[in-house]
Parts: C-alpha cells; sequence; structure tokens
C-alpha cells in the first residue's frame, strides 16, 4: 500500500494494456473545451532545471540526449522502492476541462492528475510515445496536481513536453507541493492506465450469478467500517497510537507486517521506531490498546504485503514458514486475524494455469493453503480480509493470466483463484478502488476512477459475479453482500481516485438503495447487506479531520 509506505496501486485497470502484446495503442485523448491556453510551465524542461517540478526521492533530472523535442527532458531514475514521480501543482478554473498530455519513453509510464484520471503504458518500445487524458475540476477545485511516473525496477524513464491545455488565460502556478511523504499499495500503489478506445472485444455481458458461498456473515444490517493504521512507519499524515484510534472504526488493519526476503516465506512485524515515530507508544500500552479496542467489539488485524511487502510463497517450506511466523505475530498482540493486501509482483499465473477454481501455480496454491491452516488453528473467530486491487480481480473479467496464447501480463486477475479457494473462510473483500486505471465494467464500458460510477461498476461486479476472460462456462461467482466493501482513499494525498463524501454517498445509495445510480444500473440490483466501506487510512483520515468515518456514520447511522 505504500512506499515505505502509501497505498498506491498497481495499475489496477488496464486489462487492455496487459493483453496480447502489441494489441493496443494505450495514449488516446478526450475530447476537451476549447484551448486557448499552457497552464503548465517548463514542460518541455529547457531551462535545464526540474523547478517548478518536484520528484519523489531525488529520482528526477533533467538530462541530455534524451529529448523529444529542444535539448532536454525528465529522467526519472525508478528503483525497486521508488516509482520515481514528479509533480506540479498549477492554478486552474473550477467547472473546467482540461488535457493533460506527454511524450514518454520506457517501461510502465504513468501520467495523470491527482484524485483524478490517469493513464500508463507498459512499453514504448525504445521510442517516444504520447499519453493523454482529460479531466473536468470541480465546482469549488482551484488547483491541481499532475503527476508522471515510472514503476518498480522498471528503470529509468523519461518524459518531456508535458502540457496542461484549457481554456482562458492560464493563472500563475502555484509550485506548493502536497505535504511530504513517501511515494507510494496499493494494493497498493501505483498509477493507472487507461485503456485505447479500440481495445479488444468485450467479453460477454451474460453473467449469471452462482450461488453465494455458505460462511459465517455478520447479522443483517451491519455495516462495518475499516481502516488501515499506519504501525510500521510514519509519512505525511503523522503517527497515531493505537489508544487515539476512534471507536468509529471497527476494523483496524495494522501496516504493515513484511517479508523477510521475498521468497522465504518468514513475515516481520516491527512497530514504528522512535526516531521515526516520536511519540510511539510502548509495545505495553500497545497490545493493551488492542485489548481494550477488542473489548469494545472492535476487530485488529495483521496486514501484510503492501508497496514494499512483496511475498512469493514459492515452495511448500515458504508456506509453512508464513503460518509459523503469522501464528507468531498474532499470538504475541493478541489479534483477530490476517488481512491479505499482496501487490506488485506477489502473485501472478504460470502460463498454462487458466482455471481459477483449479489453480496450478504455487505462490496462488501455498498462499491458499496457509491461510487455510491458519483458519484451522484458530477457528471461527479467525478474521480474513484482502485488499487487492482491481488489476488482480475485476481486470479478470478481460483477461486471466498469461491468456491462452501467451503474452498478457500474468498478474491479470491473479486474486481470484485466492479469493475463490478461501470464499468460505473470507470476512471482507474491500478491492481498492483507487490508483487504478480505467476498468471495463459489466456493461462493457470502461469506467474511470474519481466518480460514483467507478466505485458502483466494481462493486456490482463482486456482487453479481462474470465470466473469467469473458468465458461464460468459467463464470467467477458472486460474493455475498455481507463479504464485500468499497475501498476508496481518505484523501487527494492517500492515493489517486479520492471522492468527496457527496459522491461517496452517491455510490452508497446506488448499491444498497438502488438510486441515484447515474449512467451505470447494477445487475446485482439493491443490496442493503452491503457490508461498508475500507479506507487507506486511519491517519490520512485523521489527518483530513476524520472526513471519511464521520461521512460513513452519518450515512449508516
Amino acid at each position: 500500500m505504500h512506499t515505505p509506505r502509501r497505498k498506491r496501486l498497481l495499475a489496477a485497470g488496464t486489462a487492455w494494456a496487459v493483453a496480447a502484446t502489441g494489441a493496443v495503442a494505450l495514449s488516446f485523448g478526450l475530447a476537451g473545451s476549447a484551448s486557448a491556453g499552457e497552464f503548465l510551465v517548463n514542460g518541455g524542461f529547457e531551462t535545464n532545471a526540474l523547478s517548478p517540478w518536484t520528484c519523489t526521492g531525488s529520482t528526477g533530472s533533467v538530462v541530455t540526449g534524451h529529448a523529444h523535442s529542444g535539448t532536454y527532458a525528465l529522467a526519472g531514475a525508478a528503483s525497486a522502492s521508488d516509482t520515481a514521480q514528479c509533480t506540479q501543482t498549477v492554478a486552474v478554473a473550477p467547472n473546467t476541462t482540461y488535457t493533460l498530455s506527454a511524450y514518454v519513453n520506457g517501461a510502465y509510464v504513468y501520467l495523470g492528475v491527482n484524485g483524478g484520471t490517469s493513464t500508463w503504458t507498459p512499453s514504448t518500445g525504445g521510442a517516444y510515445q504520447k499519453l493523454a487524458v482529460s479531466f473536468t475540476t470541480t465546482a469549488t477545485q482551484t488547483s491541481a496536481t499532475v503527476f508522471t511516473h515510472g514503476w518498480y525496477g522498471q528503470g529509468t524513464y523519461y518524459a518531456d513536453d508535458i502540457s496542461l491545455d484549457g481554456p482562458g488565460a492560464p493563472a500563475s502556478p502555484s509550485a506548493s507541493a502536497s505535504p511530504s511523504i513517501p511515494a507510494s499499495p496499493s494494493p497498493s500503489t501505483s498509477a493507472s492506465a487507461s485503456p485505447s478506445s479500440s481495445a479488444s472485444a468485450s467479453p460477454s455481458t451474460s453473467t449469471s450469478a452462482s450461488p453465494s458461498p455458505s460462511t459465517s456473515v455478520p447479522p443483517t444490517g451491519s455495516h462495518a467500517l475499516v481502516g488501515y493504521l499506519h504501525a510500521s512507519f510514519a509519512n505525511g499524515a503523522g503517527y497515531l497510537k493505537m489508544a487515539d484510534v476512534p471507536d468509529s472504526w471497527d476494523i483496524i488493519d495494522l501496516a504493515f507486517g513484511e517479508p523477510d526476503s521475498i521468497t522465504g516465506g518468514t513475515i516481520h512485524f516491527n512497530r514504528c521506531p522512535v526516531t521515526e515515530c516520536p511519540g510511539v507508544e510502548s509495545d505495553a500500552d500497545f497490545k493493551a490498546a488492542i485489548a481494550a479496542k477488542q473489548a469494545k467489539g472492535k476487530k485488529v488485524l495483521l496486514s501484510i504485503g503492501g508497496q514494499n511487502g512483496e511475498v512469493q510463497l514459492t515452495t511448500t517450506a515458504a508456506r509453512d514458514n508464513f503460518v509459523n511466523s503469522v501464528s507468531a505475530i498474532i499470538d504475541k498482540w493478541g489479534l483477530d486475524g490476517l488481512d491479505i493486501d499482496f501487490e506488485g509482483h506477489s502473485l501472478s499465473l504460470n502460463t498454462g494455469d487458466n482455471d481459477f477454481k483449479n489453480p496450478t501455480t504455487p505462490v496462488i496454491t501455498n498462499l491458499i493453503s496457509a491461510v487455510k491452516s491458519l483458519k484451522a488453528k484458530y477457528g471461527a473467530k479467525f478474521q480474513l480480509t484482502m485488499a487487492p486491487e482491481t488489476f488482480f480481480v475485476q481486470l479478470g473479467y478481460q483477461y486471466y493470466g498469461s491468456g491462452p496464447w501467451g503474452g498478457q501480463d500474468p498478474r491479470a486477475g491473479a486474486f481470484l483463484p485466492v479469493i475463490y479457494g478461501l470464499r468460505d473462510d473470507l470476512t471482507l473483500l474491500h478491492v481498492q478502488d483507487y490508483n487504478s486505471g480505467s476498468i471495463m465494467g459489466l456493461d462493457n464500458q470502461y469506467h474511470n476512477m474519481g466518480g460514483a460510477d467507478f466505485h458502483i461498476a466494481m462493486t456490482d461486479m463482486l456482487l453479481t459475479g462474470f465470466p473469467v476472460a469473458g468465458n461464460t462456462n468459467n463464470m467467477f461467482p458472486a460474493l455475498k453482500p455481507s463479504q464485500v466493501a468499497i475501498g476508496m482513499p481518505a484523501n487527494t494525498y492517500a492515493g489517486n481516485g479520492y471522492v468527496a463524501p457527496a459522491v461517496v454517498n452517491q455510490a452508497l445509495d446506488c448499491l444498497t438503495k438502488g438510486t441515484n445510480c447515474g449512467s451505470y444500473t447494477p445487475r446485482a440490483g439493491k443490496q442493503p447487506n452491503l457490508r461498508g466501506l475500507m479506507t487507506w487510512s486511519i491517519n490520512w483520515d485523521n489527518y483530513n479531520n476524520n472526513e471519511f468515518s464521520k461521512n460513513f456514520h452519518s450515512y449508516f447511522g
């Protein structure tokens, strides 16, 4: 979910992008208002300096020899721990449409606007490729932060001729940046992708739902608010003691348990050190506060993974190490269960592993086996939640693994066999509806994050079920509404795709009451027992005056 620790999700949405090699052009343009001005400063980097751009971790530089035009270009040195995100904040006018474009060169390069839409390309083939997105400001919006970045471990990317075009005379741009936070799951951490308008053939919409799993569920009418607590690190949101977490949170996920090594399976949970979190409480006080929350009916879980916590259980030995180490952490702190937040390259499918109901890939089968062992040890009280990115779930409607002929991204839909294999043990699934690209819904239309339709369409896929990779003979079955929550960022700093409380409520109205639905009509009908909402994170909500949690309880009572 973060770098060190912010949930930035893997370009969750662009199946078409991960689909057959070379089958899709990722750059696309959306019609905008008549142009009359350039709103970015130094978008061509011809000043031979970054300013007013700012880049995470000193990863950005201006270089020669790689320009699309002129002499200079931006070079972003993406590493195993940093996507090399570079941003610029500019003044904009309310209720106005702008078009953001750039020429990029590299692998997994992204372009977008914080809190709005974004696009990406998996590879430009060594040449420059144009990316473009359009967005419309809200009625009160007066600034926007645009970004470009690469992806973990993909090496240096180049960007040039970045432009934000819109009507009216450009206002003086502001170079002020958002609070200082490490570049990020979730999840969470990725920016997203947008499909080409000429995407491959849409899958069939005949989505007859399979029976929901029979598992113990909360009482009818019970709704839950889920949040992640920055327990092992600090960032711009600040550290929050467990005792100070408001009682409005029903499930508290401790972020994060991380592996000693990627394939070893052993998980550790290190609390935030005093050098990084000066106000951190003692272990004894932390454990006592957990017990106090539980005495009030709250659940406290260990979340494993996040953006930096890549876990690959490639062997049965790694599986056993996972079970033993996670059990030790649960026992030490008296926790209620486990949240699986595997991101990045933790889960992928081997070539030829095309049946989500009968997976053969070791990292999939060993994870399912490990969780079942934990469930068997702790029994019915064991809480199991999952926070996959849309790339690993809803993208499976179009693409699954490397595909029948190979060439696709093997991570596409890779969480589906895990969800299916653990459906009888699953307490709650809250897909990260943020840091995502456009994803095709059951209406065979692409939906973009940042609006109610995206949350409605993505959640409806879980409540209705869908044919995996368009194969109506291979249906991913619907989950019970009480097993589903919607994942959203708490504010614009927490992740791309933030929506205001009114938009949150619109999505809930449509999904739970069948009203206020906008352009998407849920195939599952109204589902008043939808479990609730998840957010990254409790800390960011606290930073934002608890807007997210207050709105949740205002809505559900």
